[in-house]
């Protein structure tokens, strides 16, 4: 007889990786869509029509902000119930979950269609751009139910190790996107001359077709989260699950919520030094955007790592699941931050076509660019803990960070130095945010019980 060789099990930055690239590539692809659209609308319809794209931002942000909350607090569930090797509570969690999505937007749309105006004007968006922001916002508000519903689906895939499958829908959403944006601005193919509102009608067809994608291909599989006869059973309002959900997802969500506030604010400011500040915000948001993708898609993967292994009672491993996500945030993230600086005027540049905008949004780009890095390893510390269901402190910590330390430097600051100094909130609230998760979790966390949440 031939004795068996055990297979020693790959090294966790293999893992990491495996699980890392097919999601950094589809966070790329969902955040190149959007700047698609602001290279489209900047160059073919200029700096008027993107500073009014730009002011629709935070709105879009503060309702997919609350729905990733919620998404992250679903994935630690299904990541734990799939480690524990549950199928029956995946389809359980993953119905209630999209539910609640589907619910919150459509309220979203609701309350866009009423209050667009209104809440533009609170923002204090430029009135050159004001009426234009408004045809926007409308639409974009509209399509909310399926975007949300989308992009939260794609999260909960990931709780079940599957990050090939949102990568490919968000391929089939980014290349339509690609084709029918400047098809609707320029009227090709004998479609209609849309101007501004090209990307977000683009964005709803592109949508829609990879939703379509995920149903056929996952019932193909014979997924575990397929939209067959099971997971439709599921999909309520299960008081049960969504308590489970809430109790992780909530706090997270507020998080989020309270971070597109902060970006609400940081607006408001913006846009009281005029049209080509708003510009000049837009863009440098999006190059940040591509910066933190790696960040928080490492943070993602420690946290449905952690839940995963919790599930199945291997809490040993939480120590080497935190350090190589560290490690791989310097390597990645800090990879990409030189790369920034290096690049600066040439990425700013697909957004910017004025000379004056393009200089100012790359002083402000420099100011705070290096602090993603920063950014990057209190996430991983807090996606860490999130994992057993601990968030309620962290969230409290990320809070105070953007309401107490951000926001009010970057206004005590832009009294002084213009809008210099409202760049500078970013770079000291990640400094205080990463020195308290720090201390929370040595002092607290680490001496706590972990046990599986389902």
């Amino acid at each position: 007889m031939t004795a068996s060789i055990p297979q020693t099990p790959p090294p966790l930055w293999r893992v990491y990786l495996i699980f890392l690239v097919p999601m950094i590539l589809s966070n790329i692809l969902q955040g190149l869509s959007g700047t698609l659209n602001g290279i489209y609308i900047g160059q073919m319809l200029g700096t008027h029509a993107l500073a009014a794209v730009a002011g629709m931002f935070p709105i879009v942000f503060f309702f997919i902000s609350l729905v990733i909350g919620l998404g992250a607090g679903a994935s630690v569930l299904v990541g734990q119930a799939w480690g524990a090797r549950e199928p029956g509570k995946v389809r359980q969690i993953t119905g209630a979950a999209l539910a609640l999505g589907a619910l919150i937007g459509l309220v979203a749309a609701v309350l866009g269609a009423v209050f667009a105006r209104e809440a533009m004007q609170a923002l204090g968006t430029p009135p050159d751009v004001l009426e234009d922001a408004l045809r926007y916002a409308r639409v974009m508000m509209l399509m909310m139910p399926v975007l949300l519903v989308f992009i939260l689906f794609t999260q909960l895939l990931r709780g079940v190790s599957d990050t090939v499958s949102p990568l490919m829908a968000l391929a089939i959403s980014t290349s339509l996107g690609l084709l029918l944006t400047p098809a609707f601005i320029r009227g090709w193919l004998g479609l209609p001359q849309l101007g501004i509102l090209s990307a977000a009608v683009a964005g709803f067809i592109s949508t829609l077709a990879a939703l379509a994608f995920l149903a056929v291909r996952l019932r193909r599989l014979g997924h575990v989260m397929a939209p067959d006869r099971h997971l439709l059973a599921a999909f309520r309002l299960d008081r049960a699950v969504l308590a489970k959900v809430l109790r992780i997802g909530l706090p997270t969500g507020v998080q989020m919520v309270v971070i597109s506030v902060s970006e609400l604010v940081i607006l408001t400011l913006v846009n009281r030094h005029g049209s080509e500040a708003t510009a000049a915000y837009g863009a440098v948001t999006q190059v940040v955007n591509y910066v933190q993708f790696p960040a928080l898609s490492i943070a993602i993967t420690a946290s449905i790592l952690a839940a995963q292994a919790i599930g199945a009672g291997a809490n040993e491993r939480l120590g080497r699941i935190l350090k190589t996500g560290l490690w791989l945030n310097v390597a990645i993230t800090g990879g990409l931050v030189l790369l920034g600086y290096a690049l600066s005027r040439v990425f700013l540049g697909l957004f910017l076509t004025q000379e004056n905008v393009l200089a100012q949004a790359e002083h402000f780009l420099h100011i705070m660019l290096w602090s993603i890095l920063i950014f990057g390893f209190q996430a991983v510390i807090g996606g860490l803990m999130r994992a057993s269901g601990v968030v309620l402190v962290p969230t409290l910590i990320t809070i105070f960070c953007i309401i107490v330390v951000q926001t009010g430097v970057a206004w005590a600051l832009d009294a002084r130095m213009g809008l210099p100094g409202i760049w500078l909130g970013f770079p000291v609230a990640y400094l205080v945010m990463l020195g308290l998760q720090t201390a929370y979790y040595h002092g607290v966390w680490r001496h706590k019980e972990i046990r599986r949440l389902v």
